[in-house]
């Protein structure tokens, strides 16, 4: 495969940072790389150096001639006064009806949400989401050896996070994209480029392999520095106590692996939170009771809404653009009143809200001040822990919290806003997007914190991982007025959307037809009725003892970890325990939701 673009010892810097150092790489024909790193590390520079939409401080940037390239940045700016179809159509160059009969087009202003926008509309009056959409569609609709992007993921929900990546899969173009979306990364990236220390570190595949094939260069490096101390420390011993001293080699590689096993963390223990979520808050939440939502202009999204939030419950709220997800937060927060029926909150009840603007922070403090304006110290879990300690914790070094709110980037702005709503200690979290604008590593550190916090949360999110790893639930809006629960999750969700798809005209009977919570629960007699809960009550017990077993064999394979034969038939029997475990799971799923 030729070679597109080279970069040969590139080096950038902005003031006294330098950002890229003797980078030197390339991109090949229909190459797919995802490039990660922490925000402000250098990601966007080095993609727009590789564009040429920046020029290096130093080295050589070439590219093949005649290749067709489109790059959509973050900074996109789109000519004033333009239209929608201008700006996405206008650089094809073809008639209306040209356009009109290629499917692959239709099929690109569809799946990005365009149609929905109008190719009439004026690009000057849209929202900043809807710009960046636009801007993306245009690069879409082209046919180019490369696309470079820049955080394409952000704005787009769920779904159209799905569409996105098996349409960049299908491509035959080359693609360059920076993002901080784990599922989109892991779908889409044949490599992965870490953006760290000036450097750029290439890595096989997608996030996945990404993050082995960096703890596993993580655990090398401290072993070579282990060693380093170990032939230090036996090099003092003989020199005082003379060469019969010495001992024999440490088994460097039984112990790597026994202390790797030993480390890995206890899954979320829900009971024990939910338990202590019961103490701090009290038996009543937050309550909505035949509760209808609007939008300001009157239109109607959700009806006869009754829903109350238990101690302790981790909701992950997903749905379309405009189905009233943020509507519906603001309704729990407090902050809009339902149109008729009645909002209940408990007396004990303290909500913590990420919104998804940055308007509430202090620009006039420095970014210690800043949360230390919140609270000087707080508990998470049975530690205390400082405002300082927080902070760092969620991405800023001590250097860092010196630094005026005002100066600060987009990413370190939303992180600064997530360290001063849980330093107010809440216990009740309502979260809008907070994944937007932060870096892997940063989400990482949060979903640790969220993972063992205590209380009840709403989460709206695009980043499936993070719905996956925090939530126990999933409800969502599909536009038909009604909240539904997804016992399979954001799967569910995808499939149930694709029913939809195929029948736009009438959304209730097919969602309905998909036998969820929000269909009416199908008439029982009660032999029937007390069957099925015996039978929900035999799968309560046969997952609960799968679980103990499963607990049993991976504290086997820990002791085991030397014995390769003893590994292999372990590995086996836990194999088929966690598929027997998975299938209870899911006739339990299936039979509470025919129980409602």
């Amino acid at each position: 495969m030729a070679n597109l673009i080279n970069l040969e010892q590139v080096s950038k810097s902005f003031g006294v940072k330098p950002l890229l150092e003797s980078v030197s790489l390339g991109v090949q024909e229909g190459e797919r790389i995802g490039v990660v790193g922490l925000n402000g590390g250098g990601k966007t520079t080095m993609l727009e150096v590789l564009a040429g939409v920046e020029e290096p401080d130093s080295g050589r940037v070439s590219r093949v001639g005649g290749m067709r390239m489109a790059v959509v940045t973050q900074r996109g700016v789109l000519p004033e006064g333009s239209t929608v179809g201008d700006v996405v159509l206008g650089p094809l160059g073809v008639a209306d009806h040209e356009w009109a009969g290629d499917a692959r087009i239709r099929g690109i202003l569809a799946g990005i949400g365009i149609d929905n926008l109008g190719l009439d509309a004026k690009v000057d009056g849209l929202s900043g989401g809807e710009r960046r959409r636009v801007a993306l569609a245009a690069a879409l609709v082209q046919d180019l050896d490369l696309l470079v992007l820049d955080e394409p993921t952000n704005h787009l929900d769920v779904e159209g996070v799905q569409w996105l990546a098996e349409h960049l899969v299908s491509r035959r173009s080359a693609l360059v994209v920076v993002t901080h979306d784990r599922w989109f990364l892991d779908t889409v990236a044949t490599r992965t480029w870490e953006v760290v220390g000036g450097k750029v570190e290439s890595y096989e595949g997608g996030y996945n392999d990404w993050i082995f094939a960096r703890a596993e260069r993580s655990r090398q490096a401290d072993a070579a520095e282990e060693r380093r101390q170990n032939l230090a420390r036996k090099e003092l011993a003989w020199l005082r106590r003379g060469p019969q001293a010495r001992t024999s080699k440490p088994k460097y590689r039984v112990e790597a692996a026994e202390a790797l096993i030993a480390d890995v963390p206890a899954p979320r223990d829900s009971i024990a939170l939910a338990s202590f979520a019961k103490r701090r808050l009290g038996r009543v939440v937050i309550e909505l009771e035949d509760a209808k939502l609007t939008t300001p202009d009157g239109r109607e999204l959700v009806h006869d809404l009754t829903w109350r939030l238990a101690p302790g419950e981790r909701v992950g709220l997903v749905g379309v653009n405009g189905s009233g997800k943020t509507t519906l937060l603001r309704t729990l927060a407090g902050e809009l009143e339902p149109a008729s029926g009645k909002r209940i909150q408990g007396q004990t009840v303290k909500i913590g809200w990420l919104r998804q603007e940055l308007d509430d922070l202090p620009t006039d403090m420095r970014v210690l001040d800043a949360v230390k304006d919140v609270a000087e110290r707080i508990t998470l879990g049975d530690k205390e822990v400082s405002a300082g300690q927080l902070a760092e914790r969620l991405g800023f070094a001590p250097a860092r919290q010196r630094t005026p709110v005002g100066d600060l980037s987009g990413g370190e702005r939303r992180r600064l806003q997530l360290t001063r709503v849980l330093m107010a200690e809440p216990n009740v979290l309502l979260l809008d997007e907070p994944t937007n604008d932060l870096d892997i590593d940063t989400l990482q550190q949060l979903e640790d914190l969220l993972d063992g916090w205590a209380g009840t949360m709403v989460v709206i999110s695009h980043d499936r991982y993070l719905i996956e790893r925090i939530c126990d639930t999933t409800w969502a809006l599909f536009g038909d007025g009604k909240l539904t629960n997804l016992p399979g999750g954001i799967e569910e969700y995808l499939r149930r959307r694709a029913v939809l798809a195929q029948n736009p005209e009438n959304v209730a009977q097919s969602v309905a037809s998909t036998a969820g919570s929000s269909a009416p629960n199908v008439a029982r007699d009660g032999a029937a009725d007390r069957a099925a809960r015996k039978e929900l009550s035999r799968l309560e017990r046969a997952v609960a003892k799968l679980d103990q077993r499963e607990a049993k064999l991976h504290a086997q394979l820990a002791e085991a970890a030397t014995d390769p034969e003893k590994l292999v038939a372990l590995g086996a029997e836990l194999k088929q325990v966690v598929a027997e475990k998975e299938a209870a799971e899911e006739q339990w799923m299936e039979l509470a939701a025919e129980l409602g």
